[in-house]
């Protein structure tokens, strides 16, 4: 009698979690070594929040700080410090969008992408090696801004606890942000027009409370700032780090992370369905 094993071997394309995780990190390795072998995309993330810092400390901080509420005119620029760096800190990490977008047009325009399509690689695996190599970069960059602010005299008033949440909530803006930026660089039809759509996420912080009050706006303008994604990440960040109120802003903070993480994912995700077959 002839016995057949019972062992099915699993449908094309379909891969168990353990490989899911194991292509991630291949392809994590992958973007972290491009990240190494060209660094102008990182070294630009970095400069540019650090240059727009220092200049709106140390050229309009004396003015735009003596307008904060209960501050005088001596106190402005270290006042205005304190008050900037948060919004410095989500516009680091709108920046990071516009390098993963042009990596990714890269990828797509060059046919690396559609390699990967052919190859026993999770589908899933290919955008998130960007989005957390991407992820990765974004912190690092904080980091270093966070430093350059604190060499400057910037002083948190964080507890140990405050901190870890501050730095959970970079992290989970900078996932979510990733994933936009993913889509982004899938949905541009050249590597050279690749980064102009983030350029809107280094627009929002702006258009926040990152460098003034919402209250000192028009009417029009400060509805928008109030409900958009980037003020209530500013706002928890400077609440954790500075002991301003927190309110809801924590609550629409998550939410907006969650959103913007599940769009960018079902964005990139049908792109890449669509394209890689090409």
């Amino acid at each position: 009698m002839t016995t057949v094993s019972a062992r099915v071997k699993p449908a094309a394309g379909i891969r168990r979690p353990s490989h899911v995780i194991a292509d991630s990190l291949t392809m994590l390795h992958r973007n972290l070594l491009h990240m190494v072998r060209y660094p102008g995309l990182s070294v630009f993330t970095i400069v540019g929040p650090v240059v727009i810092l220092l200049l709106f400390v140390f050229v309009f901080g004396g003015t735009l700080g003596a307008g904060l509420p209960g501050v005088n005119a001596t106190g402005g620029r270290a006042a205005y410090l304190a008050y900037v760096v948060p919004g410095i800190l989500l516009i680091t990490i709108a920046g990071t969008a516009g390098g993963t977008a042009t990596t990714v047009s890269m990828d797509m325009t060059t046919g690396v992408t559609a390699r990967f399509r052919t190859m026993a690689i999770s589908r899933a695996a290919v955008l998130a090696g960007h989005v957390l190599g991407n992820a990765i970069q974004a912190l690092i960059a904080v980091a270093l801004v966070l430093g350059v602010g604190l060499l400057i005299g910037f002083r948190p008033t964080a507890s140990p606890l405050e901190w870890m949440a501050a730095a959970g909530l970079l992290a989970l803006v900078a996932y979510a942000i990733s994933w936009l930026g993913v889509a982004m660089g899938m949905q541009a039809k050249s590597v050279e027009t690749a980064s102009n759509l983030p350029l809107i996420l280094t627009l929002l912080p702006l258009l926040g409370s990152g460098f003034v009050p919402t209250e000192s706006m028009p009417a029009g303008l400060a509805w928008f700032a109030l409900y958009q994604p980037f003020t209530p990440f500013i706002e928890t960040i400077r609440g954790l780090l500075l002991g301003t109120p927190l309110g809801t802003n924590p609550v629409f903070a998550l939410g907006w992370c969650v959103a913007t993480a599940f769009l960018g994912y079902a964005w990139s995700r049908a792109i890449y369905e669509r394209k890689s077959v090409r």
